[in-house]
Parts: structure tokens; sequence; C-alpha cells
């Protein structure tokens, strides 16, 4: 062993430097006047920032509690006897071209047929969802549901 390979146990204490050129004299590193500078200064998070300018994309909001499934168009019983003849088959292509539902941009939406007047004519009723007492009342008057 050589005097120039012996080490130290413990380093060598630093004095704390004070004024100018140390950290804790005169500004105490905080370098000069403004927000950054004086005591309890808070900063507003810069994530928070961006995170404010995205826009709402998550969640539903205040429609949280509304079906997503759009609802059908409803037909009545007294359209279909004012607008059809006896042995017509009826469905939404149909119900279209006679002018008793609007397509919107060109879709068939979704009909329900729905048991609200009066039928005596024999119709044949396909595409549509039905209500229970309709479809009754199709079949009594000799109409078909498929």
């Amino acid at each position: 062993m050589q005097i120039n390979d012996l080490k130290r146990k413990t380093k060598n204490k630093r004095s704390i430097k004070v004024g100018r050129g140390g950290t804790r004299g005169k500004t105490s590193g905080r370098g000069t006047k403004g927000q950054l500078a004086r005591s309890g200064r808070k900063l507003r998070p810069e994530l928070r920032d961006i995170i404010k300018k995205l826009p709402k994309l998550r969640g539903r909001g205040k429609n949280s509690n509304l079906s997503i499934q759009t609802k059908p168009l409803v037909v009545n019983l007294s359209d279909i006897e004012t607008h059809f003849n006896d042995g017509d088959k009826v469905s939404p292509s149909t119900l279209a071209a006679k002018g008793v539902v609007k397509h919107y941009k060109g879709r068939n939406e979704a009909i329900k047929v729905l048991a609200k007047g009066e039928i005596t004519k024999k119709v044949t009723i396909s595409g549509c969802t039905i209500s229970a007492s309709a479809k009754a009342a199709i079949e009594k008057a000799g109409g078909s549901v498929k």
C-alpha cells in the first residue's frame, strides 16, 4: 500500500457559502423578484391547463339517463286503414311511398305498428314490429303479419 492509495473514511465537510456566491445568501437561490421569488408561491400546474383545454369527450354528461337506442316511427292502424287498399302489402318502403312516414336522409327507419284506430281491410304487414293488440286486430280483420 502506498500513500496515494489511501482514502478518507469520511468526506470533507464543505463550508456553507453565504452572500453572492452561495445558495443561501441574498436571494437564497430564488433569483430576483417575481412570483417565483415570493414566499408561499403557488404555481398553477401546467398539466391542469392542458387538461382544461381538451374537449369533454368522456361520458354522456347530463344525457346519461337517455336511451342510446333510436325510437321507432309509430304507425297506427287508422293510418293503414286510410292509406292502403284491401289485399295490399305494408312494409317500411310502401309506408314511405304512400307518405305515411318520412325517412330521414333516405334511411329506412324502424317502424312500429300500434293498435290505435280500427282496421277492416285485409293487409299483409312485413318488416315492422307490431304490438300484440295491433296483431290481434289485423288477424281478426283477415290480414296477416310476417
